[in-house]
């Protein structure tokens, strides 16, 4: 959903408010219902629109105002942004939809959007002339809420594994493609002050994010956690931690904290994502890194890593005229171009598979990342606005698992009892 030198995933940085679809509802839909006539609090000019996002460090406030007020330039319109902090964009949601002053064009991270499509609050963007064309079906998925396309992502991130290529070349160790041969360099690469791997499993939705690789690849899924398959990544994980090539502090440790373990040679590997690139060169410029996909209990098994970014909407605000004048400026915004132009400025990846594909050829540093997100997926995908829910439970029972070492199997089928 950041410690970050670039935001990544907010509501794997800093969980914001998680209600759940019915309270939302109950929430917003009353106001969304009444908005016909109403209008929002900015003016009732259609060619003056209101956007509100959390962009607030220069890598990306910088770019996404570039990339809007150029658009809206050459469309003939003028805008305003309200940059709120990213814990506090739901509960500012809620406010603005029961005061009827939702914005003209709000940005959501991407778990977010189903509990606000389905209160009624977003306009549904086919209307527009808005189409899932060129994007992979996950992150159009990412938009979407029972087949109706409510938002877009023009630039999206996910996980893989970092690695300190001379801590490698030294022990003779090739960078690991399966669980086996991760935990083996991990025990290799442990000592004098230093755990082979880290990664968080804190007790939050980051540490569910960084947990979800591991499910998925191990044939787990979220829509029934009672499974060997759930059971089994939670006891990957808690092997490296008995083995002593994790720190018992990765229950501790959101992805910023795991990447700071990284840069400063107190971990060998670290599962993180492209968000830290920028601070890991600004901060360590000589240090020699690397990344590949994440690796699978398997040989021959498909390393799946969830999405994270952010997703931009159409807030239905009973200003037909001024939603349609919205809407031509998020086109514009989510263009291939300007989808590479940002992605560049705030290592992401675009959402467009064509451009995502050049975006590879000029960043190579980021070449990995394209790779890990053609095969990722959405994490509400199967689950919707249940999808925090099931989060929760998921980085509970593996709290219960590293550190109570309760038995992973019992861990996962008392969260599946939480969630059915």
């Amino acid at each position: 959903m950041t410690s970050i030198a670039k935001p990544g995933p907010r509501s794997e940085r800093i969980p914001p408010l998680r209600l759940s679809r019915r309270a939302l509802g109950a929430l917003l839909a009353p106001a969304a219902l009444g908005l016909a006539g109403c209008g929002s609090s900015s003016s009732s000019d259609p060619t003056s629109l209101r956007i509100v996002d959390y962009y607030n460090t220069p890598a990306d406030d910088v770019v996404i105002e570039e990339t809007f007020t150029k658009s809206a330039k050459d469309l003939g319109l003028t805008f305003s942004r309200e940059k709120v902090p990213g814990d506090q964009l739901i509960p500012k949601v809620l406010q603005m939809g029961s005061s009827k002053t939702l914005p003209d064009i709000l940005m959501l991270d991407n778990p977010d959007l189903p509990q606000l499509a389905a209160s009624g609050a977003l306009a549904p963007l086919e209307q527009y002339g808005f189409s899932t064309d060129g994007l992979t079906p996950s992150i159009a998925d990412l938009g979407m809420l029972d087949g109706t396309l409510y938002a877009i992502a023009p630039t999206v991130n996910t996980i893989a594994l970092f690695f300190n290529a001379p801590m490698l070349e030294k022990a003779g160790i090739d960078p690991p493609t399966t669980w086996e041969e991760t935990r083996e360099a991990a025990r290799a690469l442990t000592g004098d002050g230093t755990y082979g791997i880290a990664f968080s499993a804190i007790a939050t939705y980051e540490g569910t994010f960084q947990f979800m690789p591991f499910m998925w690849s191990n044939g787990g899924d979220e829509k029934d956690l009672a499974t060997p398959e759930v059971a089994g990544a939670a006891e990957f994980w808690s092997q490296l931690l008995q083995d002593g090539s994790a720190s018992r502090s990765v229950v501790n440790w959101g992805q910023g904290d795991a990447m700071d373990q990284f840069k400063a040679g107190k971990a060998a590997m670290v599962v993180n994502g492209p968000w830290n690139i920028a601070g890991l060169k600004a901060d360590t410029p000589d240090l020699e890194w690397d990344v590949v996909t994440l690796p699978v209990p398997r040989s021959g098994a498909e390393s799946i890593a969830p999405l994270g970014g952010e997703v931009w909407t159409v807030p239905v605000t009973g200003n037909e005229e001024k939603q349609r004048s919205a809407a031509k400026l998020l086109k514009a915004f989510v263009a291939p171009e300007n989808q590479l132009r940002m992605g560049t400025a705030r290592s992401t990846i675009p959402g467009h598979a064509a451009t995502a594909k050049q975006f590879a050829g000029e960043n190579p540093d980021l070449a990995t990342f394209v790779e890990q997100v053609s095969t990722a997926r959405a994490r509400t995908g199967e689950l919707g606005p249940e999808w925090p829910r099931t989060a929760k439970a998921i980085y509970t029972a593996n709290q219960e698992v590293l550190v109570d070492d309760t038995d992973p199997a019992k861990a996962f089928d008392e969260a599946a009892r939480t969630v059915s």
